[in-house]
């Protein structure tokens, strides 16, 4: 009973733990239970969206495909992977530090030691002069011995330790979300601009067909007397135009190939067979579910990358004040030998050593406290990052439902151009065909409605930008820890 009564006092120091206890971060000012989006527009629900796979929505399979290969393959996933390794290593690590440490040995010693008697019955040692006369004795010595150590978490700085690595770990796999998040938007905003470049070429390559065209009516009218110098120019100037808008859609075009083929872990030029066909843009679903505000920063990856960090930096605290307390270690050493190799054998000669020991830096000018002023800074730095990213995060997703809204209206402002556009072609071919108008009329009227066609192709693929940004901004396109 005494004995237990003796140890009482060693378990009641084992259950203190230093530092705050992380009770999770205040609910952002910013978001009020039950609240939603601000910025909501037609089309758009408070449905709960799914975290994964929202590409599929646009009802493509080759980005589908793209997707699935960029998520396997990208480098930079790969990266965010590699710091989870490290991260699940340093936890284990961590975990290990808490556990007493044992080590083998085997020494040999030899020596010659000048002026020092070790008697005359030592098999294994040896006298001698050395050139001044001095006398020396030569001395072996054979050793097996096998050491612990464990050092008592008496202030729970340890397991401070582990749930700061702990807390990281969950960080560094939010942070491979977040990554997916950037990947999965980006190869679809460079596979839209791919689509938007493929339509707007050959849509800009018939424009500068009928130009060319008007160009060779006008030169026959002007060698006939019915067309001025100027009207010929002011052709050969649409012409050169026309053609001119050509070259950057084609640069473009082969920049996002690039784009694509590398954000697929693949060398420039490797996707070119998958996607060099020209192909319509594709179109997001008629109705669009966002959520609401709270649970985006339960969703988004960078978030709750930045709360994770938080809860770390509090656990530091808790690391850094257990170093000003005293520390008690425990060592225990066993050894067998002596100075003659039989002596490894002979479990007489069994040596063992307890070594308790108490240490503690009470006189360190400050350098304890200062550890723990910083560690706490460094939480108040992690706190605020916290709530910026809560901020970001809310900001992102109403620009984003802005503008995709906005985005959405000039798209059926562009159609309605667009078959406005065509209406007027069809009319003037019918007065071309009735011979009350010219061919250089109806190629006009045909370059027209190609023109209000290629606004039509870039609104449509604002349009689509605009839904991919909102997945982006609503933290969606990662899948859980593989």
């Amino acid at each position: 009973m005494r004995s237990l009564l003796s140890a009482l006092p060693l378990v009641a120091l084992a259950a203190c733990t230093a530092g705050p206890d992380y009770r999770g971060p205040e609910t952002a000012k910013a978001v009020s239970p039950g609240a939603q989006f601000v910025r909501t527009a037609e089309g758009v629900s408070a449905q709960a969206p799914a975290a994964a796979a929202w590409w599929t929505t646009l009802g493509d399979p080759v980005l589908d495909a793209l997707e699935t290969r960029a998520l396997a393959a990208n480098p930079g996933v790969a990266v965010a992977e590699a710091r989870v390794r490290q991260a699940r290593a340093s936890l284990r690590s961590e975990r290990a530090n808490a556990l007493p440490s044992a080590n083998a040995s085997a020494l040999y010693v030899h020596a010659t030691l000048p002026g020092v008697d070790l008697g005359s019955s030592n098999g294994d040692s040896s006298g001698g002069s050395d050139q001044s006369g001095n006398d020396s004795q030569s001395l072996n010595l054979y050793n097996l011995g096998f050491d612990a150590s464990w050092e008592a978490d008496l202030w729970g700085g340890k397991r401070r330790g582990e749930e700061a690595a702990r807390a990281q770990l969950d960080a560094a796999q939010a942070n491979v979300a977040d990554a997916q998040v950037s990947l999965t938007a980006e190869i679809a905003q460079a596979y839209v601009d791919l689509r938007d470049r493929q339509q707007r070429m050959a849509l800009a390559q018939d424009s500068a067909a009928r130009q060319r065209e008007m160009l060779r009516l006008t030169q026959q009218r002007q060698e006939r007397g019915t067309a001025s110098a100027l009207e010929l120019e002011q052709q050969r100037h649409q012409l050169e135009l026309a053609e001119a808008a050509i070259l950057p859609l084609n640069a473009e075009r082969q920049a996002y190939l690039n784009a694509l083929a590398t954000l697929a872990g693949e060398a420039p030029g490797a996707l070119d067979d998958m996607l060099g066909e020209t192909a319509a843009v594709p179109l997001p679903p008629s109705h669009v579910a966002v959520g609401d505000p709270a649970d985006l920063l339960k969703r988004r990856p960078d978030v709750r990358s930045a709360e994770r960090q938080y809860a770390a930096a509090t656990a530091k605290i808790g690391v850094a004040q257990a170093a000003r307390f005293p520390s008690i270690s425990f060592m225990g050493l066993i050894g067998i030998g002596g100075t003659r190799a039989g002596d490894l054998f002979d479990f007489g000669k069994l040596a063992t050593i307890a070594m308790p020991r108490l240490s503690w830096s009470f006189l360190d000018f400050g350098r304890n406290a200062a550890r723990v002023e910083q560690a706490e800074g460094k939480q108040d730095e992690a706190a605020a990052q916290y709530r910026q990213s809560i901020l970001n995060a809310l900001r992102d997703s109403e620009d984003a439902l802005a503008r995709f809204g906005a985005q959405r209206l000039n798209v059926a402002s562009a159609a309605r151009s667009r078959g406005s556009a065509d209406r007027s072609a069809a009319l003037m071919r019918q007065r071309f065909e009735a011979g009350t108008a010219t061919r250089i009329q109806l190629l006009d009227a045909e370059r027209q409605s190609i023109a209000a066609g290629q606004a039509l192709v870039q609104g449509t693929s604002a349009m689509t930008a605009g839904y991919i940004a909102l997945q982006k901004a609503l933290g969606l396109g990662w899948e859980g820890p593989r």
